[in-house]
């Protein structure tokens, strides 16, 4: 509710202020269009101030004392007081990739040095922060740089990707609530009622934003944006945030999310309809000779138009692609083997699909028939 309220505020404010959709670094194609791209304010904002008062409060009250007040809520109480660097580290880490996205849509930076600073800002949480995957490896040799490596590499290619999504009306902010609800659910079936609260909170916020952006009527458009100042802090938390969830337990044979190694591919599952749009995306411009990092009209979303569908039909078939890996994700870690590879050859046969749809007009644009 206050993301929306805080939207709708914005969206005068937007108009006010010239605070409208820009070109972009050079080379980027794109269609401007008159809407004000401060959007990810009123997301950003409705997820950190909570979160921010929450860590003041916790760290005022202790957990102790939160614990007799609320029996029922000793357990995050603990892990909140335990897990405060690593849930500091995340706060800030969105607050830098916040601002900087704020700045670049003011006023475009290079490509290369906001990747730069996006590695920085990975590195530094999963290192400093201490939020990292696979933890299990830490007890192996070069197992804990390993560990930083994989999840810094995972936040920047959720950064990137959010990004990259953000390209058609309501799909970027759609196909990440679709991403915090599954996230959130899997924290509460693993009862880390702390990050389940966060990601209510940012499912929550964009569905608020998404109430001025998503294209609930055929024909109707955006009313703001979210910019850059919305999609990369957004791809950071959900990074992030999935990273603090524990996927599987091998040691605890009642775990409600599973005890099975491939558990820790869930993450994987969830997101893997806006992975395959940075994956593709990225190869193809190369392919062409282009720089990955320059934005273009070769998105998922774009090849589904040029196929004949709608906008609106082509966000809302790939929000109920993500709503299928969403569901499969949760399932894994709770999966047989048996179960697990049809869970992996159904994730496998959605992307198939998808890439088999696009095959001739990938074709085409790599060859430099279609632009």
């Amino acid at each position: 509710m206050a993301s929306a309220v805080f939207t709708r505020i914005l969206v005068g404010v937007g108009h006010r202020a010239g605070a409208l959709d820009s070109a972009g670094a050079a080379g980027h194609a794109k269609e401007l269009r008159p809407v004000p791209n401060i959007g990810g304010v009123a997301i950003v904002w409705s997820v950190l101030i909570p979160v921010a008062a929450a860590l003041a409060l916790a760290a005022g009250i202790g957990a102790e004392r939160v614990a007799e007040w609320a029996p029922g809520l000793a357990e995050s109480a603990r892990r909140v007081a335990v897990s405060g660097r690593p849930a500091l580290a995340i706060l800030l880490g969105a607050v830098v990739l916040h601002v900087a996205g704020l700045v670049d849509d003011r006023r475009a930076l290079p490509a290369w040095p906001k990747l730069a600073l996006q590695v920085a800002v990975a590195v530094g949480v999963a290192w400093l922060g201490d939020v990292r995957a696979l933890t299990l490896l830490d007890p192996h040799a070069g197992g804990p740089w390993l560990s930083v490596a994989l999840s810094a590499l995972f936040m920047v290619a959720m950064v990137n990707a959010v990004n990259f999504l953000d390209n058609m009306d309501g799909l970027s902010g759609g196909v990440s609530a679709i991403a915090a609800a599954s996230f959130c659910v899997a924290a509460c079936i693993a009862r880390q009622w702390a990050t389940a609260g966060v990601l209510a909170l940012l499912a929550g916020a964009l569905l608020g934003f998404l109430a001025f952006n998503f294209p609930w009527r055929e024909g109707r458009t955006a009313r703001i944006f979210m910019g850059d100042g919305g999609s990369l802090p957004v791809g950071f938390l959900l990074s992030a945030l999935a990273i603090q969830i524990t996927f599987t337990a091998p040691e605890d044979a009642a775990y409600a999310l599973g005890t099975r190694w491939y558990g820790v591919l869930a993450p994987l599952v969830i997101l893997a309809v806006p992975l395959y749009d940075s994956v593709i995306v990225t190869l193809l411009r190369l392919s062409q000779g282009k720089s990955p990092m320059v934005g273009d009209h070769q998105h998922f979303s774009h090849r589904l138009v040029m196929r004949g569908l709608s906008r609106r039909g082509a966000v809302m078939l790939i929000c109920a692609l993500a709503i299928i890996c969403g569901i499969a994700g949760l399932l894994l870690g709770t999966a047989a083997p048996w179960q697990a590879a049809l869970i992996g050859v159904q994730t496998v046969i959605v992307l198939a699909t998808i890439a088999a749809l696009e095959q001739p007009l990938l074709e085409e644009m790599r060859s430099g028939e279609r632009r």
